[in-house]
């Protein structure tokens, strides 16, 4: 199928930036230009902003119900279009097109799941102390426009979290989707447009990111910010809202330590974590980076895992029988041969990969590095590609406080046979998520979200509408 350009979504229209600005598009697989896209000034922002206050306005009058049915129904209609959209997605980031596929098509299931949790905004009775006349309630209200900044590594998943909870606790949204990959974004847009969302509720940006948060975060418009992305760039951001007072979720980067216990079925810790590590090539803010192997099965976990990368089919998204995808920029090649070398260096042993291939498009291959000292880069700074860094432990407590030695929180890993080792390392390993003997099953139900610098909220569960919403106390005595 053709890629198409894409503009702005402001008050239920598809519009050029006022000044006709666009900037180009990348298939990250061939290198070429796709397609365009529309930049955003401040003309257009107020627009969009003025149009997110009355959306609002009309979002918030409407019954849980009355929402229900329109979120449903633009569920249902990214399930019809799952595979046209899962080929934009895989023309402008690089991931096959079963994993396009499947981001559309979880994209439904999750806001058919906040469609449903918008019937539970409860608010509660409490009982007077001082007066049996009075009447002491608690109100639930959303807390009104919000500015969505989401990243381009899952181009509608991203997204989907933050409108689907938005809209269940009945906020409008404007989201400043990625310019990488601005076409997924959209369609998920055009979903809900079609599904008969009124005008104003969702708008859709794209331009220069700094400027756009530096004029939405301090508006008086919006009340509140959700961020996806890097830690510097999540504190900048939350620096800004907490200037303004503007209450704020915030995803941000991570390093997930996956712990492989003496006693863990090696198997399945290679074919669960090595299927984690390698989705999206790496390129997940969840993917397993640090693997910290019991000393006495280290080498037949390193030996194993090299095999499995070392068999993937690695090509353009859009052929058939690929199973990692090129990275999404040439800057992501950059930092993988940076890593790689580095570590290396420091003495790391490299078991598999390390190269790019190629010289069109931005594919490298998957890499395995075992022995790799604390000191590398690579097991410091997260490296966002196909790249697992093996590292040797003596005692479970102390791969726990390597794994906790990091400021990041996010996710984390771990393979035991031993319920004691798996009851401590659910107390002890400091992630938002931590996943024991299975691959990463985020769903719409379960917090999505990191502690220390991996941010703070959630994108997931009953927790994530919360964050959309305001409670208010309300007294009323009979006079």
């Amino acid at each position: 199928m053709t890629y198409p350009n894409t503009q702005l979504f402001i008050d239920g229209k598809w519009l050029d930036a006022a000044d006709g600005k666009t900037l180009a598009v990348f298939n990250p697989a061939t290198g070429k230009e796709i397609g365009r896209v529309s930049h955003a000034g401040k003309a257009d922002l107020d627009k969009a902003l003025a149009a997110a206050q009355k959306g609002f306005e009309t979002w918030r009058d409407m019954t849980a119900a009355a929402r229900s049915q329109i979120m449903r129904k633009a569920a249902g209609l990214m399930r019809e279009r799952a595979e046209a959209i899962g080929r934009l997605i895989t023309q402008e980031q690089g991931k096959p097109l079963a994993e396009g596929k499947g981001e559309a098509m979880a994209a439904a299931d999750i806001i058919e799941w906040f469609a449903e949790e918008g019937f539970r905004v409860y608010g509660r009775i409490v009982p007077s102390r001082f007066n049996l006349a009075t009447r002491q309630m608690v109100l639930k209200d959303p807390v009104g426009p919000v500015a969505a900044f989401t990243p381009w590594n899952f181009p509608i998943n991203q997204v989907v979290r933050k409108v689907a909870a938005a809209l269940s606790a009945g906020c409008s949204m404007l989201v400043k989707a990625p310019e990488e990959t601005p076409a997924g974004p959209a369609a998920l847009i055009q979903a809900f447009a079609d599904a008969g969302l009124p005008p104003g509720v969702l708008g859709l940006v794209y331009g220069n990111p700094a400027e756009i948060s530096s004029y939405l975060i301090p508006h008086p418009i919006i009340r509140k910010i959700t961020f996806t992305g890097s830690t510097p760039v999540g504190k900048q951001l939350a620096a800004m809202a907490g200037q303004h007072m503007k209450r704020v979720t915030m995803e941000l980067g991570g390093h997930a330590p996956v712990i492989v216990a003496e006693d863990a079925d090696i198997a399945l810790a290679v074919k669960a974590a090595g299927s984690a590590k390698f989705r999206n090539a790496g390129q997940v803010c969840i993917s397993p980076t640090r693997f910290l192997v019991h000393e006495s099965i280290a080498n037949e976990f390193g030996a194993a895992l090299a095999k499995q990368a070392s068999s993937l089919k690695v090509g353009d998204g859009l052929a058939e029988g690929t199973q990692m995808g090129p990275l999404a920029n040439p800057r992501r090649l950059t930092a993988m041969a940076e890593f790689t070398k580095d570590a290396v260096e420091r003495g790391a042993e490299l078991l598999s990969g390390g190269e790019r291939i190629g010289e069109a498009g931005n594919f490298f291959q998957p890499t395995i590095l075992a022995n790799v000292p604390t000191d590398a880069k690579v097991f410091n700074d997260e490296p966002f590609g196909p790249m697992a860094a093996i590292q040797k432990f003596d005692t479970l407590e102390n791969a726990i406080a390597e794994a906790n030695r990091l400021p990041y929180g996010l996710a984390g890993y771990a393979f035991t046979r031993s319920l004691k080792n798996a009851d401590l390392l659910a107390r002890r390993v400091e992630v938002g998520m931590l996943w024991i003997n299975q691959p990463a099953l985020p769903s719409a139900e379960l917090p999505f979200g990191g502690i220390k610098d991996s941010g703070y909220g959630s994108e997931g569960g009953p927790e994530a509408v919360d964050a959309y919403l305001n409670a208010r106390a309300v007294s009323i005595t009979n006079v």
